[in-house]
């Protein structure tokens, strides 16, 4: 569906039922109101659709792989099959492995421990800690914060460039960081990567909840995303692409499942002979709930089409950016500029105010969850706040004084579920609080700003 089509019906653009959607909560000011849940990009609520099919398959759940039983056997289908929506959602290649994990945290950190030896591992400094530290035990260098994607492309090539040749390497890149939402130029650094003879792992978790990620069309080796971004709760992941690495290194975890064969020695050791598939990286009892509910969320994002998504989330985007621009005490992040296309995620300092203080006035005072903080990405924000992060002083204190420069930030997100009322709701109390402070009296409790009792 074109965006066009989409515009002449805007019926087909409401948000996606999701749970949580009808609750309310109280208000220090008393009274209730519907809680607008707008930090998506830390973890978004389940889809209805979702939770409905996992309730419908929860009755039938059994161990998966080798249990004779019915149930057994109905869950290692559903669990198999599941496998194989995550690959088509992501237009995997034909021989690529899809291995469940427990989040994106863990598959980069599964990846990095099957990487060859000798591998060099380069990243951008503007990447989520996921993906930035777990290659430390690998030969890595870390890439300075871009300007632009144009930019972004160069400082690779560069790097690449000065590599040793005679060694493997891997880049990792997010698809769009979660502090600004910017989208990075995948499809771009994916071919300087290859013409480098480099391997290139793709950080999806801000990305494919907003946009379709096509392993083929990115020509990216590997991919990693988390479930519970992407409307699916359980605590699952993903890390999908190349098999040869995963398959010649050590099993991530060792135990029931990963082993194909085990024997005793005669000097008292075993011998084990290891599974090639992705079982040999899923040891113990899977996850497969969780995995289903990401296949479950697979389906539902794809059924809906993400033209639908995309133009709908571009609606809410605007109205926040343009409400945000009309508050002159607000400064937004951004690292390629303010015309750089981005998903539903977005990060702003408000002059004079304690981050956290601001968040937890929204929260209070109006019902809206944001996030304030550093998001996991220190380097990140240390280039577009221009000061080294540093925890909050007490929330009832100003974070920084006119003119001087803030040391956290507040962030905003939203994805398909988001209704239009949220955001509207979001923009009018930036304003209120921004004009009118806070109307009640916060403190500092367990390092967050809480409201006096």
């Amino acid at each position: 569906m074109s965006v066009s089509t989409v515009a002449a019906d805007r019926s087909v653009c409401a948000p996606l039922p999701v749970l949580g959607r009808d609750v309310s909560v109280p208000l220090v000011t008393g009274g209730e109101v519907t809680y607008a849940a707008l930090d998506y990009a830390a973890s978004a609520p389940a889809l209805q659709r979702v939770w409905d099919d996992v309730a419908a398959y929860a009755p039938y759940y059994g161990s998966v792989h080798r249990g004779a039983g019915y149930l057994s056997q109905l869950s290692t289908d559903l669990f198999e099959n599941a496998r194989v929506t995550v690959a088509e959602f992501l237009d995997c290649r034909e021989d690529d492995q899809v291995v469940f994990t427990r989040s994106t945290t863990d598959s980069l950190n599964l990846l990095a421990a099957a990487l060859p030896a000798e591998c060099q591992v380069f990243v951008f400094e503007t990447e989520h800690h996921a993906s930035l530290l777990p290659w430390q035990d690998a030969r890595v260098t870390y890439l300075d914060a871009p300007r632009g994607p144009g930019e972004a492309v160069a400082i690779l090539e560069r790097a690449l460039a000065g590599r040793d040749p005679r060694g493997p390497a891997l880049v990792c890149v997010t698809g769009a960081s979660n502090v600004t939402g910017e989208l990075w130029p995948v499809r771009e650094l994916a071919a300087a990567a290859h013409a480098h003879d480099a391997r290139i792992v793709l950080d999806a978790a801000q990305l494919a909840p907003h946009r379709p990620v096509s392993v083929r069309d990115l020509d990216v080796d590997w991919v990693a995303f988390s479930g519970h971004k992407l409307y699916a709760p359980f605590g699952s992941g993903v890390l999908a692409g190349r098999s040869d690495w995963l398959r010649e290194a050590e099993p991530y975890l060792a135990g029931g499942g990963a082993s194909r064969k085990v024997a005793r020695r005669a000097d008292g050791g075993v011998d084990v002979e290891w599974h090639e598939s992705a079982a040999r990286h899923e040891a113990g009892s899977p996850n497969v709930i969780g995995a289903y509910s990401i296949a479950a969320a697979c389906k539902a994002l794809t059924e809906e089409g993400f033209d639908r998504i995309v133009y709908r989330e571009r609606h809410l985007i605007r109205t926040v950016r343009e409400g945000l621009a009309e508050v002159p005490a607000v400064r937004v992040l951004s690292l390629f500029g303010d015309d750089a296309p981005r998903v539903g995620v977005i990060s702003f300092v408000v002059e004079g105010w304690n981050s956290s203080h601001f968040a937890a006035a929204l929260s209070a005072e109006y019902g809206i969850g944001v996030r304030d903080g550093l998001f996991c990405a220190h380097p990140l924000l240390r280039t577009l706040l221009g000061s080294d992060p540093q925890t909050q002083g007490e929330c009832g204190a100003p974070e920084a004084a006119p003119g001087e420069k803030s040391l956290n930030a507040i962030r905003v997100s939203f994805g398909a579920g988001t209704p239009d009322e949220h955001v509207e709701r979001f923009v009018r109390a930036v304003k209120e609080l921004v004009r009118d402070g806070a109307q009640w009296r916060y403190r500092t409790e367990g390092g967050r700003c809480v409201p006096a009792v």
